[in-house]
């Protein structure tokens, strides 16, 4: 059975009712309710979070994959996931435990508002909540035994299994790993304040630069996303970012350089992850990204200021290297996930001596 494990970031009201402030969707969630993420569950005014011991999927991973391109190069996070989301985007790549709580409730409950819907008896909770039950030391444990340098909270939203990241991250700290973010980045501030002393790298997911496009495709706000990317550098948080280019929805020259310009706002530090999309979940009336369309975001990317544009998830193409964005020298040679080459010396660009941008290059 689940273990019912308190929430952090709620506040009561009335009539057993709480508003979970974990997120900006500031969930007000009835007695026996569940918020958005389908994971955070109202007990007689108390909150707790129903995945704290229930993790879905664990792996080794190359850091590139997640991706982070300017951290730690070519090491290895062990990385976790919890079923659960704070968004419900129509193209999601890993729907099926992304959206596990909200496509599995019980058949009684048909379609009700997701922050009203009544949860099963305790007794039921694992016919909604699956996962196999690891604890934070487990975790640790398991990723210094696999050799990893870090660990990467990630798959799913992390934000909706926060407790446990928190837990998991400030032990991992204490033990000499490192702790990775890949996040939508819709998380309330207080909670990224909180997260953000034991954290070391977030690659957020900016999806488009309207509203509108959030509001319709992932059910949530654009704001603030934007607010945590800015928050995270504040913070000291290293930061990369990736958006998903899908023809028709978010591939304009305005809106690729008015994100660009944004990043270039924060920090021209920042690395721009332009990845390819394919069809996926809900969205299946649009073709692959054409390989033109990325390198043309990559185009935008640099004119607009951006030192460290990634085209990716392409195989074979020359988008994913880095290059000393003073002189141009090849410093960083990828195939996939995988490096090839790395010719950084001392963080710095062997030929021009440039300092590279990032952490542990």
């Amino acid at each position: 059975m689940a273990e019912l494990h308190e929430a952090r970031f709620y506040e009561t009201a009335p009539g057993n009712e709480v508003i979970c402030t974990l997120c900006p969707h500031d969930c007000h969630i009835r007695d026996e309710g569940r918020g958005v993420c389908g994971v955070r569950y109202n007990h007689g005014g108390r909150l707790y979070t129903l995945v704290y011991d229930r993790v879905v999927t664990r792996a080794v991973d190359p850091v590139e994959k997640k991706p982070l391109f300017h951290f730690c190069p070519g090491s290895r996070a062990y990385s976790i996931a919890t079923v659960g989301c704070t968004l419900r985007c129509s193209f999601c790549q890993n729907w099926q435990i992304s959206q596990w709580p909200r496509d599995h409730l019980p058949k009684s409950l048909d379609k009700p508002a997701i922050h009203d819907a009544v949860c099963p008896q305790l007794a039921d909770l694992d016919d909604v909540v699956i996962g196999e039950p690891v604890s934070p030391e487990q975790i640790v444990a398991a990723a210094l035994a696999t050799g990893c340098s870090s660990i990467a909270y990630t798959y799913t939203e992390p934000t909706v299994f926060y407790e446990l990241a928190f837990d998991t991250a400030r032990l991992a700290r204490e033990r000499g790993l490192k702790n990775i973010f890949v996040t939508n980045g819709f998380i309330g501030q207080p909670a990224l304040r909180a997260l953000a002393p034991v954290l070391d790298a977030a690659n957020v997911d900016l999806k488009a630069f309207r509203d509108e496009t959030y509001r319709h495709v992932s059910r949530a706000r654009l704001q603030p996303v934007l607010d945590a990317i800015r928050l995270y550098r504040e913070l000291g948080v290293w930061v990369e970012v990736t958006t998903l280019v899908i023809p028709g929805i978010n591939d304009s020259d305005e809106e690729l350089r008015q994100i660009a310009d944004f990043l270039v706002s924060v920090d021209p530090a920042i690395p721009w992850h332009v990845s390819q999309f394919y069809p996926a979940y809900q969205m299946f009336d649009r073709p692959v990204t054409p390989v033109l369309t990325l390198r043309r975001a990559g185009e935008i990317g640099r004119a607009a200021g951006l030192r460290y544009v990634y085209e990716g998830n392409v195989p074979g193409e020359e988008g994913e290297n880095t290059h000393c964005h003073r002189c141009k020298a090849l410093l960083i040679e990828r195939y996939g996930f995988q490096v090839r080459r790395n010719a950084v010396r001392d963080g710095a660009c062997p030929h021009c001596g440039t300092k590279v941008d990032g952490v542990g290059m």
